[in-house]
């Protein structure tokens, strides 16, 4: 090779490589995910500055809303790929309290080992979201309605066999220091549900982005008669992903009754809200098919910052209503938008 071959070389080797940087970019801005972190950025920034003075960014400030986001992000991701698949799960909103419950009554009142708690918190989990996904792919009734009624059926059923079994809808239940350690406890202000919730992401990540399964799920939102005639077992992927969603509500109970030592049996109406509305400032399309889990998880912080870090600022906590409704409008009219900018830069890249 002559010397000015070398030179050439080098030459166009930083140009393509600054070249495929520029490219990655601008892919990522036609992505679900850019929406939702110049989301995240722009709240952040804005709490940043109205919070600076009240210890916003300290450590006390940024593991409050941290350690909620962990909570809600594991459960918002699988409600995510629900939506992406075109269904919705509102049941979480009382599958939750009712694996606290399993978990306080089993280890507490009966003083079995942790792990049967767990696993028993586990198991209604994967029950109650087979039971949703069975109806819903057995009848023409609309997911939301499903899960609604079974909202209110785990509730209800919640809070009898509560007084049936203990006589009070709370419990209280002291765990062992290893599985309080491993469950709930904290690093340097951070609780382990968010290193739980790390964790979770990388798993999610892979199974939705990169692993054959994570197309089906893209497919289900788009057209279901062609997924099921491209070989895709539509109904089996649905109850999956039924009880993933319920499963991971649960785990997020055992790891709230691990962390705050009580478990409650009222229905968490509020965590139904919290999870779509981080889904969809999360960049998720609501008629299904289009999603990222980083643009979920850059929802559910954005969320989090509105709702739990409002107090270490100047803002008037009555406005986070507000900031979240508006935030939510102007969610839903960009996914539209980085909707078109994908499709539109697919066609392209195909002529």
């Amino acid at each position: 090779m002559t010397a000015t071959n070398l030179s050439t070389n080098t030459v166009e080797t930083p140009a393509i490589e600054s070249e495929s940087a520029v490219s990655s970019i601008k892919a990522f801005f036609r992505t679900p995910a850019a929406g939702a972190f110049m989301g995240f950025v722009a709240v952040f920034i804005l709490f940043a500055m109205f919070g600076y003075s009240r210890n916003f960014l300290s450590v006390a400030g940024v593991t409050t809303w941290v350690n909620f986001a962990s909570l809600i992000g594991m459960i918002a991701i699988p409600v995510g790929f629900l939506m992406i698949a075109g269904e919705l799960d509102i049941s979480t909103g009382a599958v939750l309290p009712a694996s606290t419950m399993t978990v306080a009554i089993v280890c507490e009142h009966y003083q079995m080992p942790v792990l049967v708690g767990v696993a028993a918190a586990l198991a209604i989990g994967a029950l109650i979201g087979f039971i949703n996904g069975y109806i819903v792919t057995h009848t023409r009734v609309p997911s939301f309605i499903v899960t609604l009624a079974t909202l209110f059926a785990v509730a209800g059923l919640t809070l009898y066999l509560s007084i049936f079994f203990i006589n009070n809808t709370n419990s209280f239940y002291h765990a062992p220091d290893w599985a309080k350690s491993l469950f709930g406890g904290k690093v340097y202000g951070f609780n382990s549900s968010v290193f739980w919730w790390g964790g979770l992401v990388a798993a999610f990540v892979f199974f939705l982005h990169y692993s054959p399964k994570g197309s089906w799920v893209f497919a289900l939102g788009g057209d279901q008669e062609s997924a099921r005639n491209a070989g895709i077992p539509v109904t089996r992927m649905k109850i999956a992903l039924f009880m993933l969603c319920s499963m991971s509500a649960t785990f997020a109970g055992v790891l709230q009754v691990m962390t705050f030592s009580s478990a409650t049996s009222q229905a968490n109406f509020g965590l139904i809200f919290n999870t779509i509305i981080a889904v969809v400032v999360g960049g998720v399309l609501l008629t299904g098919g289009f999603g990222t889990v980083m643009g979920i998880v850059f929802g559910v912080l954005t969320l989090s910052i509105v709702t739990q870090a409002i107090g270490f600022t100047e803002i008037d906590r009555n406005l986070s209503f507000l900031i979240i409704g508006v935030m939510l409008l102007i969610a839903v009219l960009l996914n539209d938008t980085f909707r078109h900018l994908a499709t539109s830069w697919s066609t392209f890249k195909k002529k």
